[in-house]
């Protein structure tokens, strides 16, 4: 079954995190389409019960589109140590508290790790993207970058656990990166380009 292509012009982001919409719509710079956040719309957060990253935004994205009545696009990304068994996994917001306080989530990454005894600070990102239709249709992608989790904490760029993330190849964490920079090698960014391949035509945004 070939992939449906988006043509509509308004695209509903499932998310109530500024961190995350900053990013998204950075990437969608210079497609002509109207990027709303479920935030601004008034739209609540679906419980996130699901066990994987893409079933979680996929839970995320249905619910919008059929709230909004407009396609509806959902990110659900989170860091995964190797030393800790991939958590904090899908729970990596979970750790940051209902008050979704980073540094707690981060220090908490840092007590498991010394705990574990292991050495291994071998870690990647993994981002899902589910974009949804209010007639059902549904296309899925996930992207990953992989690095090692580095303290004590560098940066002030991005968002959630960036400040501890080395990507591989780089001397610098994603929190001392310029955000282009970031978004040009992300979870996310690879997540996207499989997502435009697949229903934007491969359309260039740049």
């Amino acid at each position: 079954m070939t992939d449906r292509l988006f043509t509509e012009d308004t695209l509903v982001i499932a998310t109530h995190n500024a961190g995350k919409m900053r990013e998204i719509k950075a990437l969608f710079a210079g497609f002509g389409i109207n990027i709303l956040s479920a935030s601004e719309l008034g739209l609540d957060e679906p419980d996130e019960t699901d066990t994987s990253f893409i079933g979680n935004a996929l839970l995320k994205a249905r619910a919008a589109a059929m709230s909004a009545g407009q396609p509806a696009l959902a990110d659900d990304s989170g860091l995964c140590v190797t030393a800790l068994d991939g958590a904090p996994g899908i729970y990596s917001a979970r750790w940051a508290g209902p008050k979704r306080d980073f540094s707690l989530a981060m220090t908490a990454v840092e007590t498991a790790l010394a705990k574990t005894g292991n050495g291994d600070s071998g870690a990647e990102f993994v981002c899902a993207l589910a974009l949804v239709w209010p007639d059902g249709d549904e296309v899925c992608v996930e992207g990953r970058v992989k690095g090692q989790i580095t303290f004590p904490r560098r940066g002030k760029h991005g968002f959630g656990y960036d400040p501890i993330f080395q990507p591989d190849g780089y001397q610098i964490s994603f929190g001392e990166m310029d955000p282009d920079a970031k978004h040009a090698i992300s979870h996310r960014a690879d997540a996207f380009a499989q997502l435009l391949a697949r229903c934007f035509g491969n359309a260039d945004g740049g």
